[in-house]
């Protein structure tokens, strides 16, 4: 079993960046994919981005790509997500997830075990 605790979230202006963080504890972080999701008021959790459990496959959601970029540090269990270029239509609480298998189909999130919290993110224009 994994706990995950996200934080970096916070108040930025359209245009601005921020780094999300995702400290995981328990066993085997590294044979965990991982994945970021998002969930605005009044809307569905959405996809953000995805990463293998070595780092050599990633994934993103076209409303974010060319913008944030996934990665992780398996000796600090901890992924990350960089976010730059931020506009408005980004606020959302942003979450972090683990699957301690290969999602099938990860834009679903179905298939990651474990979630944080989440951390919220909010773009003023």
């Amino acid at each position: 079993q994994v706990q995950l605790v996200e934080s970096g979230g916070g108040l930025v202006q359209a245009g601005g960046s921020l780094r999300l963080s995702c400290a995981a504890s328990g066993r085997a972080f590294s044979r965990y994919f991982m994945g970021w999701f998002r969930q605005a008021p009044g809307k569905e959790r959405e996809f953000v981005a995805t990463i293998s459990s070595s780092a050599i496959y990633t994934s993103y959601a076209d409303s974010v790509k060319g913008r944030v970029t996934i990665s992780r540090d398996n000796a600090k269990n901890t992924v990350y997500l960089q976010m730059s270029s931020l506009k408005p239509e980004d606020t959302a609480v942003y979450y972090c997830a683990a699957s301690s298998g290969v999602p099938s189909t990860p834009v679903l999130g179905t298939d990651f075990n474990y979630w944080g919290q989440g951390t919220q993110v909010t773009v003023s224009s």
